[in-house]
């Protein structure tokens, strides 16, 4: 399973690119305007910093929801770097987005996904990867890992090559759910990350060694 930072922040994707175990960014609006970041010019180099950071997909998000205007932001977007993902929203207009783009040699990952049946369309489409949003989904007392399984299952039996980018992580314990589940791709915030680094055992387990070598 390849690991994304879900993150606009700079500091943060060279802190997960450093542990070196990062394959990918995503962002959003949101967390753009986070960052501080506005206008269209901004934000598209930000995107090409990001860029020059990981040598991995990062996925770019439209902001239109019209299918001209999608097409036209996207194909902006793909410019920027051949690495960019085009992040598209799991609407009537986005699926036709997809199709174009994916018969265009742009690669697009379909977002905002929340049903098996929206994961099916965006693989028919031809999406490279569909973001299940499973914190949400687990938010309106569903199941979002059951979600990353049931497609996992979809994918497999009807041979689609659309890879499942689980998105909405919580913590340390999704990501391993999401991995246990069929997910070819978890992507989350650096804590989720780092605290799969932490075990009580493992500081214990030092602490003992530290002690023992000092009698040597």
């Amino acid at each position: 399973m390849k690991f994304f930072i879900d993150t606009a922040n700079l500091a943060q994707i060279k802190e997960a690119h450093d542990l070196g175990i990062l394959d990918g960014v995503t962002t959003n609006p949101s967390l753009m305007a986070k960052e501080g970041i506005k206008g269209e010019e901004a934000i598209m180099n930000h995107y090409k910093t990001i860029c020059e950071i990981v040598d991995g997909d990062i996925s770019a998000e439209v902001l239109s929801t019209e299918f001209n205007a999608i097409i036209a932001e996207g194909q902006k977007l793909a410019a920027i770097h051949p690495n960019i993902v085009v992040k598209v929203p799991m609407i009537r207009d986005g699926v036709k987005a997809i199709k174009w783009f994916t018969d265009n040699g742009i690669r697009t990952n379909c977002t905002l996904v929340f049903s098996a049946g929206q994961a099916i369309l965006a693989a028919k489409a031809g999406a490279a990867m569909v973001s299940p949003f499973i914190g949400r989904i687990d938010d309106s007392n569903w199941d979002g890992v059951e979600l990353i399984a049931q497609i996992a299952n979809i994918f497999s039996i009807q041979g689609f090559k659309t890879e499942i980018l689980a998105a909405s992580i919580r913590s340390s314990l999704h990501i391993v759910k999401c991995a246990e589940a069929g997910a070819d791709i978890c992507t989350c915030p650096l804590d989720p990350i780092l605290g799969m680094l932490k075990h009580p055992l493992t500081d214990i387990g030092l602490a003992k060694f530290l002690e023992d070598a000092k009698k040597m």
